[in-house]
């Protein structure tokens, strides 16, 4: 012990104690997805805080020349009996709020370990117990005893964003309850035995605060709920606020607002019921709150019997390429894309064929790498080191119906949080849209692969698009870079009209009647109806003709002027209502397993086709030049502002969608409310400062260097910041949104320098596309479960080796019935003669 005490003092000055800031990785290996819970455990490197594990961390000390290490090793408790554990602790809690990381809110720490920590010391691995400190001088003692105190009090990086605190169940204050208009009728309700007047229901009862009338909730279309009998008798009687007996307690309880459609609080609650008798302080829960009921669902995965294949016992599979991904909260958009990439050739030969290299190359922290990352998790899902079947959930837990293909997998959390970084949806919690991040993760992808191999070329493709004015007859041909093909869904080609038709009569007549409501009935759609409909030319009625000096109608005309390797095919289920409302339409439609796109190809200028003269449209009006004829649809901006939307919004809405009517620019608005800037002044491409701010006004170093860590240069950083008056949040959203802008700019990769990127050639000028034969075979589709991208569920199902496979999360199985006329995304591969 005496050798090993001299070795901790010749270290002891790289041993660092955890301050506030640090970022301390105890729960994953930089570079793979060990953890303490894996064989061999975790080493923390004691002066950066990075974990390693055992295969990794070797190559980590001799590179750094660290030598002590915190080794985290974790073995999971036996399960015990929730209600009669012999251990004195407590039982486990049942969510009681719909949120995380907050009091009564899903509990991310379910499993119970036994922690043996111990530092270990390098090359030779000597090994000192917390014990073994007692016998060391005291210098050596209090400083490692207080290093390995704080580094595991400190919060992992992990953890700290997988409670990022959330909540799912804040309720406004109704706008009626403060006035809200009782009736002296004389009723009193009993503190039991209630029935719905109408139905004599005695479950899902609501009694109105008004009247003190008691009717039944809703009914739904698979038969459970109730009979529409409160909901009617609201229509009838005006009355808009009701509370769901068997959730009242001297807590609160369920309190709806037909009129607001939406959970309320009723600040006079305790008034309110006490008019109808009833003494809240005495009362105690016997339903099922609303909040409850919505846990359930959130708890259960499978409710969407068709798409998951929950109908049927699904075969279980495992192996290289067959690995499951955890969830980590809503982050079932960014497994099923990343599962659907890695089965692509270019980003298997890119990122896991030279992991040996990349992970030499990375940077002292791999952790920010954007390259060492990917590399990670696609090393992950290919070498099947972690597809395998997960340890049995113990007795305490409830029986499941659904077949068992649950895998420990992998938990992407350092890839999520590098990804996400600074982005204001992806650094969330929130459900997603999988179409947006392919695209935001192809980005990221081009900025780090812009002088060396790209693997978002196999989705590359040139659009190209053909306008004729219909005054001169002249023509405009421009091509533009497209990585996802968007195919319209054209509802009034249904082959199944009159089915649709009449489901529609019978809900109406449901509605009017309050009867309940019948079982939807989903369009169908041939696929060959959504092709025609992307092939037709699109009218445009407030087209500026240079020919005709002048704003008059043209054609456009849409075409392929490459086509790639690899094609995506976006079905545009998600749409807005006539009141703006986003919805999604529930089709059916019958994509083919081979697709031959060769018809689509452009031809370009057309022999004696006379081409519109070059010659630019009246100049913008902006806030500091004033000009006679501004391109800006002033009818729009109006109509947009009449809706309540700030004027600088509008403006940019009107701006950004090229004039081209209401509705595109209301999508735009729609699309961009959570933007940062959305009401901030309008900064045009090409300028680089908005009001309040100069050229020349310096930018934080503290918010440059963060920016560049996300793989902008520095250069990028500061036009971003001076664009939007130093403020990091907005910067970071001005950068992701100006991509175009920056395409002549340099982009280091991972943060570095340029000099450390793949090659310091400038790159060729113009789009790199690839282009062949446009034939192509279905390989993989993702799906989507839900009324629109903001919740609900997404899968994948993935042809390997002749057989199609469904990754749900951490399940993997066999696919039986791959619904493939039910997806959302859809990827295809060429067909090679």
């Amino acid at each position: 012990m005496a050798e090993v005490s001299e070795v901790l003092m010749s270290v002891l000055s790289t041993i660092r104690v955890p301050r506030p800031g640090d970022r301390v990785h105890k729960d994953e290996c930089a570079l793979s997805f060990s953890s303490p819970e894996s064989e061999g455990g975790l080493y923390v490197c004691m002066n950066s805080f990075l974990g390693f594990g055992s295969q990794y961390v070797d190559r980590h000390h001799t590179r750094s020349g660290q030598r002590a290490y915190l080794h985290i090793s974790r073995t999971r408790k036996a399960p015990e009996d929730e209600e009669n554990s012999g251990s004195g602790d407590p039982p486990k809690k049942k969510p009681t709020r719909l949120a995380i990381g907050i009091e009564g809110g899903f509990n991310v720490e379910q499993e119970q370990y036994e922690e043996e920590v111990k530092v270990v010391l390098f090359p030779d691995r000597q090994e000192v117990a917390s014990d073994d400190l007692a016998t060391m001088p005291d210098l050596v003692r209090e400083r490692v005893s207080l290093a390995m105190a704080g580094l595991m009090s400190a919060d992992s990086v992990s953890h700290a964003l997988q409670v990022q605190q959330w909540d799912g169940e804040v309720r406004a204050e109704s706008r009626h309850a403060v006035e809200l208009k009782q009736l002296d009728n004389g009723t009193k309700i009993p503190p039991s035995g209630w029935r719905c007047e109408v139905c004599d229901l005695q479950e899902n009862l609501w009694m109105n605060l008004s009247d003190g009338r008691v009717f039944c909730g809703r009914r739904y279309f698979d038969g459970s709920g109730g009979n529409n009998h409160a909901l009617l008798h609201f229509q009838q009687s005006g009355h808009p606020l009701a509370v769901k007996l068997g959730t009242i307690t001297p807590d609160g309880a369920d309190v709806y607002s037909y009129d607001e459609d939406d959970m309320v609080l009723d600040p006079k609650l305790p008034e309110h019921l006490s008019h109808f008798g009833i003494d809240m302080m005495t009362m105690e829960k016997t339903e099922h709150t609303m909040t409850e009921l919505e846990i359930a669902v959130n708890q259960r995965v499978g409710e969407w019997e068709v798409i998951q294949e929950s109908g049927a016992t699904l075969r279980p599979l495992s192996g290289p390429g067959l690995t499951g991904m955890k969830n980590l909260g809503n982050s079932c958009y960014l497994n099923s894309v990343m599962q659907v990439l890695f089965t692509v050739p270019d980003f298997q030969s890119k990122y896991v064929s030279n992991i040996d290299k990349i992970f030499d190359e990375a940077p002292s922290d791999p952790t920010q790498d954007f390259k060492t990352q990917v590399a990670k998790l696609g090393y992950g899902l290919l070498s099947g080191e972690y597809s395998k079947p997960a340890p049995d959930p113990g007795e305490g837990s409830e029986p499941s119906s659904e077949p068992r293909g649950d895998q420990v997998g992998i938990a992407a959390r350092m890839f999520k949080a590098l990804v996400g970084r600074g982005h204001p949806e992806f650094s969330t919690n929130r459900q997603q849209d999988a179409q947006e991040f392919l695209l935001h993760f192809i980005n990221m992808v081009e900025r780090n692969c812009r002088s060396g191999v790209n693997p978002s070329e196999a989705f590359r493709f040139l659009v190209e698009e053909r306008i004729v004015c219909q005054q001169s007859q002249k023509a405009k041909y421009t091509q533009r870079v497209d990585y996802i093909l968007q195919l319209p869904v054209p509802m009034d080609q249904a082959t199944n009209t009159e089915e649709l038709q009449e489901a529609e009569r019978r809900r109406e007549e449901a509605d009017s009647s309050g009867a309940p409501p019948p079982a939807p009935v989903r369009a169908c759609i041939p696929f060959t109806a959504c092709m025609a409909a992307l092939s037709e030319p699109e009218t445009l009625t407030d087209f500026w003709s240079s020919a005709a000096q002048a704003k008059t109608t043209a054609t456009k005309t849409t075409r392929f002027a490459s086509f790639p390797d690899h094609m995506v095919i976006q079905v545009k289920k998600f749409t807005f209502g006539q009141d703006w409302v986003p919805k999604k339409l529930d089709v059916s439609i019958d994509v083919p397993d081979t697709l031959d796109l060769t018809a689509l190809r452009g031809t370009g200028q057309q022999p004696g086709e006379e081409l519109l003269p070059e010659v630019a449209p009246p100049p913008l009006m902006t806030p500091d030049v004033e000009v006679k004829a501004p391109v800006l649809d002033d009818s729009t901006v109006s109509q947009l502002c009449e809706m309540g939307f700030p004027l600088e919004a509008c403006r940019k809405a009107v701006y950004y969608t090229g004039n081209t009517g209401i509705d595109a620019a209301m999508n735009w608005v729609m699309g961009h409310m959570d933007d940062p800037d959305f009401s901030a002044p309008m900064v045009l491409p090409g300028t680089s400062s908005a009001p309040g701010t100069t050229p020349t006004e310096s930018v934080s170093e503290e918010h440059l260097a963060t920016i560049v860590s996300m793989g902008f240069s520095r250069d990028q950083a500061t036009r971003a910041l001076r664009a939007t008056s130093n403020v990091l949040e907005r910067a970071v959203d001005w950068i992701f949104s100006h991509l175009d802008d920056l395409e002549s700019m340099e982009v280091s990769e991972g943060g570095r320098s340029a000099a450390e990127s793949e090659g310091s050639r400038e790159p060729p000028p113009g789009p790199k596309v690839r282009d062949g034969p446009g034939k192509y075979e279905l390989f993989a589709f993702i799906s989507h479960m839900g009324t629109s991208t903001m919740c609900g569920h997404y899968v994948c199902h993935i042809k390997k080796d002749q057989q199609w496979v469904i990754f749900n999360d951490q399940k993997v199985c066999a696919s039986e019935k791959p619904p493939k006329d039910l997806g959302y995304l859809y990827f295809y591969r060429r067909v090679t003669e």
